[in-house]
């Protein structure tokens, strides 16, 4: 067997798969995909503009008891296009827009994408050096900024040699003071504008212009700007269409922030290409969630594994739990196997479409058949851009051959999985569109994995699948750590022990401690409202749960989480804390297996367990 087959629960070398439901949808996905080519004169504009000549009456976005058109929005996207037109912009330019989770949002942006303009989304809860960064990494000389949002740039003066145009927001009752470099006569210019012609300004805009740059996370540093074109966004949509035989009598939620990709390319893309609806709420709510599935008859939802953990906790706790509700699909990444069984028992059954992917990637995993815990199946290699590569987690580096050549990994094993970089003129599929930055693009690339010449797009996620081909998604690199000479996975640790009772989410990480090799494994662990952290009965759960080794040493019963604003956990501010009392500030427990428990933080507690204090714990 040569390094380019995967060996595969006997259907490589057997009779092919029969057909079946789901093999016929992944035929259908992989029509879909080239549904846009990269020379098609067809852009996102086109898609809005069809649709409100076909079915302009139908509805399109739902917000706070108000319901817009598709007209309505072609309309009021046309009147933003023709200000922004009248103010200097044109087919090629690049704008970036900082609203929150509203109706102008889609006005604005479609308003832009009409004129051939990249939109860059900026994150509205940033401010200062993030921000700055950000807007300098698009190029962009305006910032369409709503008025819940401008404090943040007003805090930011570096921007003030920007060109900054407000959009007001009729439900701020606190209203800022406005610096004279803030330009408050937008409004009106759009107001004044008819939304009634059509535009003719996106003359060479075709399937492989940039539409978008949507910032990465940022969990681990800098966000980048990853570049979408319009092919990328639109196939996107007409894929999840045939994944979820979606239709205009769908109705889709948007409770994530859509300056993000899983809003802004999976929610918005696949209900604009089924003519469906979109609920729109500003930001996500635990208590509203179910009251908005049950009162606009909702279909299908983006998720994020946290908040369903979170919705989870809920239910819990208040004894709520919803089955009268027509919610048929999820969609999302982050589910772990233990709440996908408990959302199932709680809310009722429905498809949950776990994925693995990327803002950036050039390839993805989607779980088609249900199949709880994993996301997503390979049952034919051949037909997939998608590789999963031998990788060290001791020394961070590939294993290879003695050829030099990557290899691939057997079930069973972890491996680094990665995308193979197709740049065919007549499809999108398997192209890596990279990052503003050319020096984060090549990054991201391998080249000569498999033969001399090949290039790959390396996702940094570290993966495995079983027997049956289906894979499951065990850490980020960077995100393992060694301890007593044994490999940890952080993500892993934390799935075990994410149904501590009483606990709002447990992130787990590694630190360094003197005199040791290696790290030792930390948890950070947001308690319940009126839950208290029980040192014994955590110290119970590790050992029922996981190996000795991989349990916690220190844990940190924190006020609130470090999250990004898409709920991905940040780890580098404490993984650089450690176990200091002082720079932690918050309830520190160190991990005592004599005694079976967690004890509060002392120095003779650490020296009883063989840890030296931390005034010479300092970072190598």
């Amino acid at each position: 067997m040569d390094n380019n087959t995967v060996p595969y629960a006997g259907s490589l070398d057997n009779a092919p798969i029969s057909r079946s439901a789901t093999q016929e949808k992944m035929d259908k996905r992989a029509l879909a995909s080239r549904s846009v080519s990269p020379s098609q004169m067809y852009s996102i504009a086109d898609r809005l503009e069809e649709h409100a000549k076909t079915q302009g009456d139908a509805p399109f976005l739902v917000y706070q008891g108000k319901t817009f058109s598709y007209s309505e929005v072609n309309e009021q996207a046309s009147k933003f296009a023709k200000a922004i037109q009248a103010r200097g912009l044109m087919e090629g330019d690049v704008c970036a827009m900082a609203l929150e989770n509203r109706p102008e949002f889609f006005f604005t942006w479609f308003g832009l994408t009409k004129l051939g303009v990249v939109v860059a989304f900026i994150n509205s809860q940033v401010q200062g050096d993030i921000l700055e960064h950000a807007i300098k990494t698009t190029g962009s000389n305006v910032v369409i900024v709503g008025e819940e949002c401008v404090e943040r740039f007003i805090e930011t003066p570096e921007l003030a040699n920007k060109k900054i145009w407000l959009v007001g927001d009729s439900e701020l009752t606190d209203k800022p003071d406005l610096p004279g470099w803030i330009d408050t006569t937008f409004d009106a210019d759009v107001a004044s504008r008819s939304g009634s012609s059509c535009l003719l300004a996106r003359g060479s805009t075709d399937g492989e212009t940039p539409t978008l740059l949507i910032f990465t996370s940022g969990t681990t540093g800098l966000p980048k700007a990853a570049i979408y074109s319009h092919m990328r966004w639109l196939t996107s949509g007409d894929v999840m269409v045939e994944t979820i035989s979606a239709t205009p009598d769908d109705v889709f939620y948007c409770c994530l922030p859509l300056y993000h990709g899983a809003a802004a390319t999976s929610v918005t893309s696949t209900a604009l290409a089924a003519g469906a609806s979109i609920v729109v709420r500003r930001k996500f709510s635990v208590r509203q969630f179910w009251n908005d599935i049950q009162k606009h008859n909702i279909t299908v939802c983006q998720y994020i594994g946290e908040i369903c953990r979170y919705l989870l906790n809920y239910a819990e706790t208040t004894g709520i739990k919803p089955k009268d509700h027509k919610l048929r699909s999820m969609l999302g990444a982050g589910l772990t196997e233990a709440s996908w069984h408990r959302w199932i028992e709680y809310f009722g059954e429905m498809d949950v479409l776990e994925g693995w992917g990327s803002t950036e990637a050039n390839t993805n995993l989607l779980n088609l058949d249900n199949y709880i815990g994993s996301c997503g199946r390979v049952p034919q290699w051949d037909r997939t851009n998608f590789r999963l590569v031998k990788f060290d987690t001791e020394t961070e580096t590939h294993v290879k051959d003695s050829n030099g050549h990557y290899i691939l990994c057997q079930p069973g094993e972890v491996g680094e999985g990665l995308g193979m970089i197709i740049n065919h003129p007549s499809f999108g599929g398997g192209r890596f569109e990279g990052y503003t930055s050319k020096e984060s693009t090549e990054q991201k690339i391998l080249r000569d994995v498999f033969e001399k010449g090949d290039s790959y797009w390396r996702s940094g996620d570290l993966l495995r699948y079983d027997d049956n081909g289906y894979f499951y998604f065990v850490d980020r690199i960077g995100d393992t750590y060694r301890w007593k000479s044994e490999n940890v996975s952080s993500q892993e640790v934390a799935t075990a022990l994410a149904e501590y009772e009483g606990a709002e989410l447990v992130n787990i990480y590694g630190v360094q401690v003197p005199e040791h090799e290696g790290r030792a494994g930390m948890a950070a662990i947001v308690m319940q409202p009126d839950c208290e952290f029980d040192p014994v009965a955590f110290y119970a759960l590790t050992i029922e749960k996981i190996p000795n080794y991989a349990a916690p040493q220190f844990v940190r019963v924190s006020k609130t989480a470090d999250m990004t604003s898409t709920y991905k956990l940040r780890k580098v501010d404490l993984q650089k804390q450690g176990y200091d009392p002082l720079a932690c500030d918050e309830p520190i427990y160190v991990r005592n297996d004599k005694l079976a428990c967690y004890q509060k933080y002392s120095d003779s507690v650490l020296q009883a367990v063989g840890f030296p204090p931390f005034d010479s714990a300092k970072e190598k």
